[in-house]
């Protein structure tokens, strides 16, 4: 594993365990001293029109969304920079399974269409997040000194994918789908040891 990866795992972990100071600190009513809610604005005009439910829900919600964020984007990167150093520059093109490239080509085409601001420049961007189990299982070879087991990975990528589900589209988990989320954590962080 190289030392950029070793340093995403860094802050993977660092970003789980302040994850878990925020909830110690919720269920024990404490204050440690982390307050980030200056960093934390909500758009005064719109927000209040949402009832207090909801505003509740996705409150607890937005630490899965924030950790899964974090997770998948540091999954791309983890597939770019492979490829690049293992096939060079043009790897997109050589060895992207075909119905990916096909995939992506549809979304960017969509995208640019559609007349809003194109979210990347990065092919990568526009998979799906199974489409990266694609991509890495297709390059195994690539990947076998950082996933430990390939089995173990696909496994892995769709217990992930499926509690991607709620999360991206707005439902709550529920309560053990939440610890099922971080226990499919620790194994991604354990495939990678």
């Amino acid at each position: 594993m190289s030392m950029h990866e070793k340093v995403k795992l860094f802050g993977m972990s660092h970003l789980m365990l302040e994850r878990e100071l925020d909830q110690v600190e919720k269920a024990l009513a404490l204050e440690l001293g982390r307050d980030n809610s200056s960093t934390k604005k909500q758009d005064d005009r719109y927000y209040p029109q949402f009832t207090e439910s909801v505003r509740r829900e996705a409150a607890q919600m937005a630490e899965h969304y924030e950790i899964f964020y974090c997770l998948e984007k540091s999954i791309r990167d983890i597939v770019c920079e492979r490829l690049e150093s293992e096939h060079g520059a043009t790897w997109w093109g050589s060895v992207v399974p075909p119905n990916v490239r096909d995939n992506v080509k549809k979304n960017v085409q969509r995208e640019e269409e559609s007349g809003i601001t194109i979210r990347s420049t990065r092919e990568i961007d526009y998979t799906t997040f199974g489409e990266l189990g694609e991509i890495v299982r297709a390059n195994w070879q690539t990947f076998s000194d950082t996933f430990n087991n390939e089995k173990a990975f696909t496994k892995v990528m769709g217990n992930l994918n499926l509690l991607r589900g709620p999360i991206a589209h707005c439902s709550p988990l529920a309560e053990d789908e939440v610890v099922r989320l971080r226990l499919t954590l620790k194994d991604w962080f354990r495939l990678m040891e």
